[in-house]
């Protein structure tokens, strides 16, 4: 937590001019996000309602449609639909640490959800907003799906030839966390500042 504190840092609030009025930034709360930070925490939740939401929608046609059925195959034999229940991490890792990965994606929300206010980078928007929508589709999830409450079985279907199967919040996950590392590698904050190292 510190560590994402401390790459999200805390924009500037230009102070006032010397023996003048405060400005309108200087009148705002030390809190309260700027008008173009606020447009990019719209963006972030934008995303992020689009990414649940396209996950939630493909579960429920799977669960309704294809799950009990035989695979259907989209590209010959190297791409399938096939409905599994997945109670590991993403890609079907780790099935014996159910709980573990349901505290690990409900910590990622909240983290995501309380930096928000310090973002000013529209690319780490798109990206923190893909990590936060498929973050919240595998939790949906893990909540409401079998065998319990924080136990549940996640929805997977996506299956390429020779690899594991996933769902579109395993997707929206991994190229947030590309994002996110070719961010890094170009030296841009969230905040929207640029470091060379």
């Amino acid at each position: 937590m510190a560590e994402a504190e401390r790459i999200i840092g805390t924009p500037d609030i230009p102070e006032a001019a010397e023996g003048g009025e405060p400005s309108e930034e200087g009148q705002r709360s030390e809190g309260e996000p700027k008008p173009e930070g606020r447009r990019k925490i719209a963006v972030l939740f934008g995303v992020a309602l689009f990414a649940y939401a396209l996950d939630l929608i493909s579960k429920m046609i799977v669960v309704a449609k294809l799950e009990h059925q035989e695979p259907i195959d989209v590209v010959g034999d190297l791409l399938r639909f096939n409905a599994i229940r997945n109670a590991g991490a993403a890609f079907g890792f780790g099935e014996a640490y159910t709980i573990i990965f349901t505290v690990i994606a409900a910590a990622v929300i909240v983290v995501i959800a309380r930096l928000a206010r310090k973002l000013y980078s529209l690319p780490w928007a798109i990206a923190l907003g893909l990590l936060l929508g498929g973050a919240l589709g595998n939790l949906t999830d893990r909540i409401f799906r079998s065998p319990g409450l924080f136990k549940g079985a996640v929805v997977d279907f996506i299956a390429p030839k020779n690899f594991a199967v996933f769902n579109l919040a395993d997707s929206a996950i991994v190229c947030g966390g590309i994002l996110i590392v070719l961010l890094s590698f170009r030296g841009l904050d969230p905040d929207g500042t640029v470091h060379k190292d």
